[in-house]
């Protein structure tokens, strides 16, 4: 194998390594899924919109680029066994509640 291929394979493996599978996205995961679980059982029946607005003034989390948008497709899908959510029949607006 030439000194170029190897090069080659050694770059691609490091930016397999960069794309973000270091253990600082893992630990912002992981507080943003509990900062979320810890609210919903706080509250009876919070919009995403009541989410974002908590992290973002509250929690501080402001560098996460948090949505009401986001959170909606968040909770399905990370904390589905946590947080389940209802149809507000006026609104149309998902109620997140605690799944227990």
């Amino acid at each position: 194998m030439s000194h170029l291929t190897f090069k080659w394979f050694e770059d691609n493996i490091m930016m397999r390594v960069m794309k973000g599978k270091g253990s600082q996205k893992e630990a912002r995961l992981e507080r943003l899924k509990e900062e979320i679980v810890d609210y919903v059982e706080q509250g009876h029946g919070v919009s995403a919109a009541d989410i974002v607005s908590f992290l973002t003034h509250e929690r501080k989390m402001r560098n996460h680029g948090l949505t009401a948008r986001k959170i909606g497709l968040f909770i399905p899908r990370y904390l589905s066994e946590r947080v389940s959510f209802r149809l507000d029949a006026t609104t149309g607006k998902r109620i997140y509640h605690s799944a227990a």
